[in-house]
């Protein structure tokens, strides 16, 4: 009995093979990017994590760029841009994240000299707020205990020490003269 081929079945072989890896691969390509945009890095990692040869795979990416749809300075600018509204990232823990997805540091650099020290600060400060209102604050130790913990919020988000510091002091005997009132 023969089995009937499904659309999973790969497409067709030519006498060399390569327009058909070529084609599966592009179509892995346009299926991982119909999910989110990624980097030409990201890509070429999972071409080759199912074997494709890096022939195949860089003229499938040279032609998925050439027509707009891999761009790793257009998605470190989204990226950039959605992880410091939504997860209030600062710049260092963003070139991280940018740098673990493949990113060029001459791209990351362009994209992070957008954010200059004073916009870094008051998301920090936006950030040390928000906790704050939640925290009690009877006495010295309870003041210390909160300091601690917004400052390693602080860090775990990539903000610098001194930053982390200086906002949490300021913004701690804010909230004290506050609540005093």
């Amino acid at each position: 009995m023969a089995w009937p081929m499904t659309a999973s079945c790969p497409p067709p072989s030519t006498s060399d093979g390569e327009p058909a890896r070529e084609e599966q691969a592009r179509a892995l390509c346009l299926r991982l990017l119909t999910a989110r945009s990624r980097t030409r890095a990201e890509l070429a990692g999972q071409l080759a994590k199912r074997g494709y040869p890096d022939d195949v795979s860089a003229r499938v990416l040279d032609r998925l760029a050439a027509v707009g749809l891999v761009d790793d300075a257009d998605f470190a600018e989204q990226w950039v841009h959605s992880r410091r509204v939504n997860a209030g990232k600062g710049k260092r823990a963003l070139a991280a994240e940018l740098r673990t997805k493949g990113v060029d540091d001459d791209v990351i650099t362009a994209v992070l000299s957008d954010i200059d020290a004073g916009a870094e600060r008051e998301k920090a400060e936006q950030l040390v707020r928000a906790r704050l209102r939640r925290e009690t604050l009877n006495d010295a130790s309870d003041e210390a205990r909160v300091c601690r913990r917004l400052v390693a919020m602080l860090a775990r988000r990539g903000y610098g020490q001194t930053l982390a510091y200086d906002v949490v002091s300021v913004e701690v005997a804010a909230e004290r003269e506050r609540r005093r009132v």
